[in-house]
């Protein structure tokens, strides 16, 4: 009886629909996971589209990049305070641009595979600023950088003295905003005007005259040959008026610190 063509006909359709019934068990719990787990496309793309903040700050004449007497490592050094995590700040040699550039470049390579995409160089977030010839550097960075596609946010110079070859006065296309400290006393002085290459992509701030003439010196930690010899253009690196300045340009361009951070670094 249970041999018969009905009942093996049952038999078999039983098995087809548990059968049918498992497979469509496992095709929802496959769509599931793939839908739980991002691709690497979409993994990539979030990468990308993380803003990258970079500070860069040149020094002048041949001091060293560490150097704090200096007006521009101390600046770095109160931004790394407040920006412990989601800026990166560093310092660098006035002739060391070419490196600068290799860094920012490598920062910006969020996906780690050796070219800049094109929502890397467009989620950059790059501010600039340097002294005397580290004012120089920082329009060559910038220009290097319009060279690889790279927009910049804001450059700085301060007493800004020109390299052999370079041209500090011209500001490149790539930049959104620029500007201009400087002095007229003595030998040794800055650029006096610099200029946009673009005024519709980048906008001049000012060129910001200040005058030491009359005014005691009182830059402490500088060589004694930087007194007789640049004594105004020192001044100016070490005015906190100017820095002052300078630093509320930057940190309107940074996201602003978590309170946590701003009260520990008030802290003794």
């Amino acid at each position: 009886m249970y041999n018969s063509a009905p009942a093996r006909a049952f038999r078999l359709l039983s098995i087809s629909a548990i059968a049918f019934l498992l497979f469509g068990l496992v095709c929802v719990q496959t769509g599931l996971a793939q839908e739980e787990r991002p691709s690497s496309a979409a993994t990539t793309q979030d990468a990308t589209t993380v803003p990258q903040y970079i500070v860069i700050g040149f020094l002048g004449g041949f001091v060293r990049h560490d150097n704090l007497a200096h007006s521009e490592v101390q600046l770095a050094a109160r931004l790394r305070k407040d920006y412990p995590m989601g800026v990166h700040v560093e310092t660098f040699e006035s002739y060391h641009e070419e490196r600068a550039l290799k860094k920012v470049l490598k920062l910006l390579d969020t996906s780690h595979d050796g070219t800049l995409a094109h929502g890397e160089k467009q989620n950059a977030r790059i501010i600039i600023y340097g002294h005397s010839w580290g004012g120089s550097e920082t329009i060559a960075l910038a220009r290097d950088l319009e060279k690889n596609g790279v927009p910049v946010q804001l450059t700085i110079q301060i007493d800004s003295v020109t390299k052999v070859h370079q041209n500090d006065s011209l500001i490149p296309a790539n930049v959104s905003q620029a500007a201009n400290f400087y002095q007229a006393d003595g030998r040794m002085h800055g650029q006096s005007k610099i200029v946009a290459a673009d005024p519709k992509r980048t906008k001049i701030i000012g060129n910001f005259k200040f005058d030491y003439a009359g005014k005691p010196y009182n830059c402490q930690g500088y060589p004694w040959y930087d007194r007789i010899f640049g004594k105004a253009h020192t001044q100016i690196e070490c005015d906190s008026t100017v820095w002052a300045q300078a630093e509320g340009l930057i940190r309107m361009e940074l996201p602003a610190p978590s309170p946590a951070t701003v009260n520990h670094a008030a802290q003794p």
